[in-house]
């Protein structure tokens, strides 16, 4: 692999710390005035040396602006030559294969021990991904696969490992296409393709002897540019010298869009063609909350991306003090803010936002990646992790969801699930239906969350509750696991922790009066109830612009199910993407609700809409916009409301 040479650019100065750093030459010193030029070779020659300004667009990944020279890292695609080999070679072909797997082991131990260098919240985002790399070079089905292929397909090993990976990635994503969930589930199947395709490379370079891409010649102040920037990448980065981070590729729910937010450091993914339009030295502003990338700035640009540099820190200032201060409307309301976690990675997010618990534990990380189940005591220890880190706050773990499009192999391995996905996996057995028809599945991770919430509070949350008849199944199941552990002598906790259920679907909500009476608590998944009731997936390009959470069917749904939980003093919270938008925060206060969960990144900003206004304003607002038939109206009443509030 070839290092790209820093820029010529004068030495960078050191960052300064905070939200966004910035390096720009100095200005050159007063020339001594010279007559005004008047021919039009002189205005041409003035043109060729002042490169015109181009703005680039991307995906905003963290948010902040930084300024400096690009640092260059192209890293050659690995594009193995197909080869066959004899028989007799297999024997030669599988040894080569083991050496790289454990060759990849031994950097991906040396690379965790690198940790140390790093922020402490960027270490416990990385640590647990690099785990879940070596988990995989273990005895998974990737491996298992690609030593087949070796003897069944008489390829050599890089053959072998490409093939592999790239029928798995095709796979998961495949599944994750035919699915009908929500954005969230169709982010863990991506990151899940991220991990093997990272796997793969990682052997692949191995096998071939090619060396990986470094950044020890990464100047201080500069600006990374590169096509694609891997997890295992950021893991090499020191937030302290580096001022952004802009890619041709990437998204913006990948492990690498994780960790970067994690270190902070400004950073835009997939822009386009970026790596051509830039070469080092160029200087470039990194926009990371506009997802923006400029480059060779005008000086009004780049007078103007200095004072967002430092009206960015102010507000990092404003949100770190947000951090301490409580979520309270002006009128003495109580609102608790809390984060969902998909990955244990994100706990350090959490920490930082300032979030009360953590509302929605998706437990499905737990079952990925894996050949065989995790057993009640590997499943207890991962929640302990989890629940003590929260040091006291509330953890709301939701079992095992489960839908076609997510690609676990334990579940497949073991014929808990059948191998090709339902035609239609939102129609079909998911979430609970499936757990009580596999009930030792279901009991395992019943009594590997109850062990686990002697820890600290806890909460169990049923997904995909269509019925009282599965709500009632699912609580007997429970109680027989309390008297199982019991009769053992395992210590629980007291009082047993809460059993609630997810309103997503129509059914859920117009029968909540009858739910909640069975129910310890509600938690409403706008993303799924609004998919439902207008039956529109929104990864759909044809129908995804008729998927809207403001339809006032869906605003009816929840109000119903709101008002049947506090009729019955049942808690109830809102936990998909209504949750996490400022702009819709005074709507479902004035709703009845009081209790939110959404990504780590959106509470400072929703805690400052809660602060900003009355619950009592906002319940007069609420039924303006419930007398509304038309959702363009409600949304321009949303808008004026935040306005006036500002």
């Amino acid at each position: 692999m070839s290092r790209t040479d820093p820029p010529s650019a004068p030495p960078p100065a050191k960052p300064s710390s905070g939200a966004g750093r910035s390096h720009v030459p100095p200005s050159a010193p007063p020339a001594k005035a010279k007559r005004r030029p008047n021919s039009r070779a002189s205005k041409a020659a003035g043109a060729k040396t002042a490169p015109a300004e181009r703005r680039l667009r991307g995906i905003a990944i963290t948010e902040g602006v930084a300024i400096g020279p690009v640092f260059g890292a192209v890293e050659p695609e690995i594009e193995p030559a197909r080869r066959r080999i004899q028989a007799a070679d297999i024997e030669a072909e599988r040894s080569r294969l083991d050496a790289a797997i454990t060759q990849s082991k031994k950097q991906l131990v040396k690379l965790r021990a690198r940790l140390d260098m790093l922020p402490e919240e960027s270490q416990a985002e990385i640590a647990p991904l690099i785990d879940a790399y070596l988990q995989m070079l273990g005895p998974s089905r990737l491996t298992r696969t690609m030593r087949q292929r070796i003897e069944e397909g008489l390829v050599a090993a890089e053959t072998a490992v490409h093939d592999t990976g790239e029928a798995m990635v095709a796979a998961i994503m495949a599944m994750a296409e035919a699915g009908s969930e929500g954005s969230e589930q169709r982010a863990s199947a991506r990151r899940h393709a991220e991990e093997v395709r990272e796997i793969s490379r990682r052997l692949i370079r191995n096998l071939t002897r090619q060396p990986f891409r470094s950044f020890a010649a990464l100047p201080a102040g500069a600006i990374l540019v590169c096509e694609y920037l891997r997890p295992a990448d950021v893991a090499l980065l020191d937030p302290a010298r580096l001022a952004g981070v802009a890619a041709d590729e990437g998204g913006s729910d990948g492990h690498t869009a994780i960790m970067l937010r994690a270190l902070g450091v400004p950073a835009v993914l997939g822009v386009a063609d970026l790596t051509a339009a830039a070469p080092p030295g160029t200087l470039a502003i990194v926009d990371g909350g506009k997802g923006e990338v400029i480059l060779d700035p005008t000086p009004a640009t780049l007078a103007e991306a200095r004072r967002a540099v430092t009206g960015f820190a102010r507000q990092r200032q404003q949100w770190a003090r947000l951090k301490r201060l409580p979520a309270i409307t002006t009128d003495h309301q109580v609102v608790e803010l809390q984060a969902n976690l998909e990955l244990p990675a994100e706990l350090p997010l959490i920490a930082q936002a300032g979030a009360a618990g953590i509302g929605l534990l998706r437990s499905e990380f737990l079952f990925m990646n894996r050949e065989r189940m995790p057993n009640e005591d590997q499943q207890a220890e991962i929640y302990r992790g989890i629940i003590e880190a929260m040091g006291g706050d509330p953890v709301t773990i939701r079992v095992l969801d489960w839908s076609g499009e997510k690609e676990i192999d334990a579940l497949i391995a073991e014929g808990l699930v059948p191998d090709l996905p339902p035609e239609n996996p939102a129609l079909s057995v998911r979430g609970l239906r499936l757990l009580l028809r596999q009930p030792d599945l279901f009991e395992t991770q019943l009594a590997a969350i109850l062990r686990a919430a002697t820890a600290g509070p806890v909460r169990i949350l049923l997904p995909m509750v269509t019925t009282i008849a599965e709500l009632r199944a699912a609580r007997e199941v429970f109680e027989r696991v309390v008297r199982r552990l019991r009769r053992r002598g395992e210590r629980l906790p007291e009082p047993l922790p809460p059993f609630g259920i997810m309103i997503e679907t129509p059914a859920a909500a117009l029968s909540a009066d009858a739910l909640a009476l069975e129910a310890d608590f509600f938690a409403i998944g706008s993303n799924d109830l609004t998919m439902y009731t207008l039956a529109v997936d929104r990864g759909e390009a044809i129908v995804a612009p008729l998927y809207d959470p403001l339809h006032p069917a869906v605003l009816r749904l929840m109000q119903f199910a709101i008002e049947a939980a506090l009729l019955l003093r049942r808690p109830v919270s809102v936990c998909g993407e209504l949750a996490a938008n400022p702009k819709f925060t005074p709507l479902l206060l004035g709703l009845g609700l009081r209790s939110f969960s959404m990504n780590s990144s959106a509470v400072p900003r929703v805690k400052q809409a809660v602060r900003a206004v009355s619950a009592e304003a906002c319940a007069r607002f609420a039924r303006r916009v419930m007398e509304q038939n038309d959702s363009s109206l409600i949304d321009e009443l949303l808008s004026e409301f935040a306005e006036a509030n500002e």
